[in-house]
């Protein structure tokens, strides 16, 4: 009797406890991680291909960097010419209009002949007017191409007539028509000139070189 009702008295509060913190223990937090993911667990060459190819990212990035800053700077070089050549060559244009004013006065100038008042006081009108064309042109860098007695030289001379001349040398200017003009080192208008040439032989010198 005793025996039984030792089977059936109740457990003691210890022993409820420990039985509930047996059930409920925690799952450990690797085996948690890994059952939840079901992934495998990430090893030393994935973590190294993993380098590698943020590595030729990064180098593919840096590549591209370098040729965006080389395009900007070449860039910047370009707009910075372009203003160049506005600020040296914007005026020719303009120059190139007041360059057939200079010559209407240089034509009007060479024939005003006389000794008239009237004359001479155009004369002397028209030449301080061409000295005030030349101090402008000067200030703008705009210079003349006059070249009597200069070689020929096709990049600022352009050939009107080739004359013989026994006095100068052959490919030399012998005459200007038209005063040629530059603007800072750029041909505004080239000068229309008379280019010397070896003189013809006569026939009968030919002949005699002939039998010589």
């Amino acid at each position: 009797m005793s025996h039984q009702q030792s089977s059936h008295e109740p457990q003691s509060d210890s022993d409820l406890i420990a039985e509930v913190l047996e059930q409920t223990k925690p799952i450990d937090a690797d085996e948690q991680s890994t059952e939840a993911s079901g992934a495998a667990p990430v090893t030393v060459e994935a973590l190294q291909e993993q380098l590698e190819q943020a590595q030729q990212q990064a180098a593919a990035n840096l590549d591209k960097a370098i040729r965006t800053m080389a395009e900007m700077e070449n860039l910047k070089k370009r707009v910075q010419k372009d203003l160049d050549d506005e600020r040296k060559y914007g005026l020719a244009k303009f120059a190139k209009e007041l360059l057939s004013v200079l010559d209407s006065l240089e034509l009007g100038l060479q024939a005003a002949t006389g000794d008239s008042p009237e004359i001479v006081k155009l004369r002397e009108g028209s030449e301080l007017t061409i000295k005030q064309f030349e101090s402008v042109f000067a200030k703008f860098n705009i210079e003349t191409v006059d070249p009597i007695g200069q070689a020929f030289n096709p990049e600022l001379h352009q050939a009107m007539v080739m004359q013989p001349s026994a006095t100068a040398q052959p490919n030399t200017v012998l005459n200007v028509f038209q005063k040629g003009y530059v603007l800072n080192g750029r041909l505004l208008r080239p000068a229309m000139v008379v280019v010397a040439k070896a003189e013809d032989k006569p026939a009968d010198s030919a002949k005699i070189d002939e039998q010589a």
